[in-house]
């Protein structure tokens, strides 16, 4: 895989550089809540137009159904790029038309400009072969070479993310370098012991994961959602909180797996309850209760792992060389329900071992709950594509940029 840095060592003045960014970042009334991912790209950006490039960036934003939707404009990035990088960034309000053209054409070596959201053209996410590949040569007519810098993409096979590559010269960005790099220290010759924690909404979605970290890890630390279908797996009432009943059998085999394989299988011993779910929006006191985790109430919900859990789960991490945290503890957005993430979070900091933060809400978390980032190892800005890199699956963006 080619690098920016050989890029810039060609010479970059004068020449349309395609930047392939994750700027796909959470929005409330159109205000941007956390920039994490516009600064991840901006050290790819800034030292392309420092070196006299004219830089096309190009992202998506939520899920609009292949037309334009202002809710999921780039606008708000877009200026938000232009105060990180301090000089003025132009807007084109489409992805390939007479708007991209224009502000692409007016660009003069060092500029930026950024294309409007990649998914409001149906080509972009589209599985059929031509329809992506058609549009990916309608992005290609923007630019000389392309820069491959969203890794929070790169598991997707989409036209500016798998085609687009095959279409330019093309090249790794800082945060894909290096994003990589720290997955090949989760992946190769990992230092032990190596401590995973894992939480969020579904077991499902973690459910690959686990199945290759049970070969891997040391230990497994098991929170949020998920955990309710691991505690009922163990035969214990976990009342009305989140549940997938059909992955029991499948969450019973791994935990006999775990045992067998020596690996270290972590559930809560006591939870926050409550008999409804609470207002995220205004914040308001929720009523709750700590029980232990096998006696929770049937009419009640889990929504956060309880201070003794907090305890094991920090204590558990103390000795760890190595750490991988996706998902939050419970729900982190509601203050009555912060402390197990908060706490799973700090033991992160207290380490002495390399950590990584896999992205997603986990990243969220950490910045919401108002942890320096530099106080971990790594925040990555990609949790989907970095749990299926450690599912040892081949993630198409990294794939079309080997060639």
């Amino acid at each position: 895989m080619k690098t920016i840095d050989e890029l810039l060592a060609d010479g970059v003045s004068g020449k349309r550089v395609f930047v392939r960014a994750d700027l796909n970042v959470p929005l409330a009334d159109g205000t941007i809540t956390d920039d994490g991912r516009i600064r991840a790209v901006v050290p790819t950006i800034k030292a392309l137009a420092d070196a006299g490039a004219e830089v096309v960036v190009a992202s998506h934003l939520g899920r609009p159904k292949g037309a334009p939707d202002p809710a999921f404009s780039l606008l708000p990035v877009a200026e938000r790029l232009a105060e990180l990088l301090g000089t003025p960034v132009a807007f084109a309000e489409d992805t390939v038309g007479p708007a991209a053209h224009a502000a692409v054409d007016g660009l003069e070596p060092g500029q930026v400009a950024v294309i409007e959201n990649l998914r409001f053209n149906p080509g972009e996410t589209s599985k059929d072969d031509t329809e992506r590949g058609e549009f990916a040569d309608r992005l290609a007519a923007l630019a000389d070479v392309y820069v491959g810098d969203g890794f929070g993409a790169v598991h997707r096979k989409h036209a500016s993310v798998y085609d687009l590559p095959a279409r330019l010269p093309h090249y790794a960005g800082y945060l894909i370098a290096r994003e990589v790099g720290v997955l090949k220290k989760l992946t190769d010759d990992v230092k032990r012991p190596y401590v995973v924690v894992l939480g969020g909404a579904k077991v499902s979605d973690k459910l690959a994961v686990i199945d290759q970290l049970l070969g891997k890890a040391d230990r497994l630390l098991i929170g949020g959602g998920m955990a309710y279908t691991f505690l009922k797996a163990q035969g214990h009432e976990v009342g009305i909180s989140l549940l997938q009943e059909d992955q029991i059998p499948v969450v019973k085999e791994y935990m006999e797996r775990a045992e067998k394989n020596g690996v270290e299988l972590v559930l809560p011993v006591d939870v926050l309850v409550s008999p409804e779910f609470p207002d995220l929006k205004t914040k308001a006191p929720s009523q709750h209760t700590v029980v232990d985790a096998d006696k929770i109430p049937a009419d009640q919900e889990g929504l956060d792992i309880g201070p003794k859990t907090r305890e094991l789960y920090a204590s558990k991490l103390g000795d760890a060389e190595t750490v991988f945290w996706n998902g939050p503890m419970g729900v982190f957005e509601h203050p009555d329900y912060a402390e197990g993430t908060k706490a799973v979070a700090q033991a992160l900091v207290d380490s002495d071992g390399f950590t990584v933060v896999g992205g997603g809400d986990s990243a969220a978390a950490v910045r919401t709950l108002g942890f320096d980032e530099n106080a971990f190892g790594h925040i990555s800005t990609g949790g989907g594509a970095s749990l299926e890199y450690l599912e040892g699956k081949t993630l198409p963006g990294l794939a079309a940029l080997e060639d």
